[in-house]
């Protein structure tokens, strides 16, 4: 993996955990396809940031545990774990793996 790759998963998971929608974008191409667990893909920039604000607000915050990353050709892989924050206090650490096309 690259610096320049390295760098760019560290800003994206910087921009997620601070629950930023408009920066976590800022990392995805307009026409980006985004989907996060089982939910169905959604296409664009509009859908994604509904997506995405849907889901933050279901959680009081998260915070991302990068392991592992590794790049081949144009394919970014990364896994650890991810502690979300529930709104009653409560917590949760779940493993997380991410694919990206870039």
């Amino acid at each position: 993996m690259t610096d320049q790759e390295s760098g760019w998963l560290a800003g994206l998971f910087s921009a997620i955990d601070a629950q930023d929608t408009p920066r976590f974008l800022s990392y995805l191409r307009p026409d980006a396809e985004f989907r996060f667990g089982s939910a169905p893909a959604v296409n664009g920039t509009e859908e994604v940031s509904a997506a995405v604000d849907g889901f933050f607000a279901t959680i009081a915050g998260l915070s991302h545990d990068i392991g592992k990353s590794w790049s081949d050709g144009d394919t970014v892989v990364c896994e650890g774990e991810v502690t979300y924050r529930r709104h009653d206090g409560s917590e949760i650490i779940l493993p997380f793996a991410n694919v990206f096309d870039m």
